[in-house]
């Protein structure tokens, strides 16, 4: 295991090389290519970035939320049974929060551009 350079730095590297330096050069379909490659290594940088933090804060809403302990899949498991028995639904305090702050997270990794994450953001939403 190295220290130095980590993950993030080496993704980010090499998107930016790519970005600046390859881009410019390149037309047409290749063009296209290069920036969905380019596309996918800030997604991984971003995932890298954050996924730890918004993990963290997932897990957290949901054992208050449920009431139980696990990993991040094994209470979405059992909020995803429990929406499926009728036992929880939008009246359940806290899961309407729950689901806001969640695609929140998603979408500060998947799609930080999207002008409506970007119009709630603004709000604090």
């Amino acid at each position: 295991m190295q220290d130095e350079p980590t993950p993030i730095e080496l993704t980010k590297s090499v998107a930016d090389f790519l970005r600046n330096d390859i881009t410019p050069l390149i037309s047409g379909h290749q063009a296209f290519k290069l920036r969905v490659a380019i596309n996918i290594l800030d997604l991984v940088t971003r995932q890298l970035t954050q996924e730890e933090g918004s993990d963290a804060r997932e897990v957290e809403r949901l054992r208050a939320l449920l009431g139980i302990d696990g990993s991040v899949m094994e209470l979405n498991r059992a909020l995803a049974e429990r929406i499926a028995k009728g036992e929880v639904d939008l009246a359940t305090p806290g899961l309407a929060e729950h689901l806001w702050a969640t695609t929140m997270d998603k979408l500060a990794v998947d799609q930080p551009s999207y002008a409506s994450y970007k119009r709630e953001l603004s709000r604090g939403g």
